[in-house]
């Protein structure tokens, strides 16, 4: 008995359920979905086709005369979702970057996923990051620590290390009110995904984030103290 009761009550379900659901809305639903699958199938392939026309490094280096770089620095735009990598004066090629979730303001404190803006140095080189590669820059730098202090958010104890750390160890703590652990960096395991996509998505903690591909190329030129200014 109990298993016609069941049968029964699923049998008048269905029905119900059949009443609100026709062949037409059912028919529009697989459409839409459809089309949002094909169109995020274009994107990526569009994304695709445009990483395909990006040349390698070595070949811009030929391209400008140069075999090796020996004076690399980097100059990195908020505003063009730029990186561009320098030998000397002269550019050498440029690389499309993502950055902090909180892209309208300059990095001032930690967890407020901005980028910071400024002069800074690498100074630690991580190759086995979760992010494939990662580069930190050694902010706070001395700008960022004595806007910190201006406003209260840091003592003057804090300052004087910061700025010690700064001039002497190269990179500084990250464990104060002005945060840190701040780099260049890849996307890491989604790397197939971001790297494709033809937009900018701003998705990081206030790093600047390339590719894969990208952050290898530039590994293979930096060193610790290489130059890398924000803007």
């Amino acid at each position: 008995m109990t298993g016609n009761s069941n049968q029964k009550i699923l049998q008048f379900n269905f029905k119900n359920i059949s009443r609100y659901i026709n062949k037409s809305t059912l028919k529009n639903t697989l459409y839409f979905s459809g089309g949002i699958v094909l169109f995020m199938v274009g994107v990526i392939v569009y994304g695709i086709i445009l990483n395909l026309r990006d040349i390698p490094l070595n070949e811009a280096m030929r391209e400008k005369g140069y075999t090796k770089l020996e004076n690399t620095n980097i100059i990195i735009d908020r505003k063009t979702y730029s990186l561009a990598l320098y030998e000397d004066t002269v550019l050498i090629k440029s690389y499309r970057a993502s950055f902090g979730k909180n892209i309208n303001t300059p990095k001032s404190r930690a967890g407020d996923d901005a980028t910071p803006v400024g002069d800074y140095q690498i100074c630690s080189i991580d190759t086995a990051s979760k992010y494939h590669k990662f580069l930190q820059l050694n902010y706070p730098n001395i700008h960022d620590s004595m806007e910190g202090l201006r406003l209260g958010w840091i003592s003057q104890i804090t300052f004087d290390n910061l700025k010690f750390e700064f001039y002497h160890e190269g990179c500084v703590d990250s464990n104060t009110p002005l945060g840190g652990h701040i780099g260049i960096q890849g996307i890491g395991e989604y790397n197939s995904i971001f790297k494709n996509l033809p937009f900018v998505y701003n998705w990081t903690d206030g790093s600047i984030a390339v590719s894969n591909e990208d952050i290898d190329e530039i590994y293979s030129v930096i060193k610790e103290g290489t130059k890398v200014v924000i803007k």
